[in-house]
């Protein structure tokens, strides 16, 4: 039972890592997979998320099996 996280650009840089599998076990939304993923307990407001490709906001229901990302929020001109 796990998901499969990924985090993009900056987020990537800061974590010093792209990819990372959790235990499914007890996850319920994005923002657990956030606090399980991360070890910190609050996701910051403006993190941009997906599940399984699609854009879902941090209250959003999880479920094994899942690729949860995380990105930066985007900017452009």
């Amino acid at each position: 039972m796990a998901i499969k996280v990924k985090f993009f650009a900056s987020l990537r840089e800061q974590r010093k890592e792209g990819v990372k599998e959790v235990d499914a076990q007890g996850l319920k939304s994005v923002s657990d997979v956030w606090e399980r993923a991360t070890d910190t307990t609050l996701i910051p407001a403006n993190v941009l998320c997906s599940v399984n490709l699609e854009h879902r906001e941090p209250h959003e229901s999880v479920k094994d099996g899942d690729e949860v990302a995380f990105f930066p929020p985007v900017t452009g001109g």
